[in-house]
């Protein structure tokens, strides 16, 4: 089942901006993803649990949260 995840992301350059892509890109179940730094917002649809896409997203460094 698709589902649309928003998540708080702190990125204040470009670099954390390729580093989401990084991640995000290799995930399973992710159909796409808009990483937006203006707003500190990146949302996810796809197949996939809130809770891991918070993991993986953890996982760059980057102060997350729902």
């Amino acid at each position: 089942m698709s589902q649309t995840i928003v998540l708080k992301v702190a990125m204040s350059c470009q670099g954390c901006v390729g580093a989401m892509n990084r991640v995000l890109g290799k995930m399973e179940g992710v159909e796409s993803y808009d990483i937006n730094i203006d707003e500190q917002k990146v949302t996810v649809k796809g197949n996939v649990q809130p809770e891991a896409v918070f993991q993986t997203i953890s996982k760059t460094g980057k102060k997350t949260s729902f």
